[in-house]
């Protein structure tokens, strides 16, 4: 299962234990409810705000992890 799909999942599954509807997890968060519908069917967001906004309010830390390049990235060296 890739990130992007266990976030929703996450998020999902949290929101049904605490019986909230999209829209009241969205009315905590300060998101719209299409931005909770969105995430939660695994669309790919690079505002991390939002989610992090979502996460909260019901009630999950959002932890990002750095890793290592693989071999198929390809590295930047600064100037």
């Amino acid at each position: 299962m890739d990130s992007t799909a266990a976030v929703a999942e996450a998020l999902r599954a949290r929101r049904k234990q605490l019986d909230l509807t999209q829209f009241e997890a969205a009315e905590l968060a300060g998101v719209s409810v299409r931005f909770v519908h969105d995430i939660e069917n695994g669309k790919a967001t690079v505002q991390l705000d939002r989610v992090q906004a979502l996460a909260e309010a019901l009630g999950l830390s959002l932890t990002l992890g750095l890793r290592k390049p693989s071999n198929h990235t390809q590295e930047v060296n600064p100037s």
